[in-house]
């Protein structure tokens, strides 16, 4: 499986949007805030691996 990580660019009610920053993309992605992890704030930097995100810290 893939890898990818993202930074929260912003949170807006209960959805989080995240910019990938393991490549040059300006591409934003609407992601449902109950699929990260509770303490996901934003800036916070995310790995996306096996159908489950993850804080790196």
């Amino acid at each position: 499986m893939n890898t990818f990580e993202y930074v929260v660019v912003s949170l807006d009610g209960d959805y989080a949007n995240l910019k990938r920053t393991d490549v040059e993309s300006d591409e934003i992605k609407l992601v449902a805030r109950a699929l990260l992890p509770p303490e996901t704030d934003e800036g916070t930097r995310l790995k996306y691996e096996f159908l489950q995100y993850s804080i790196i810290a």
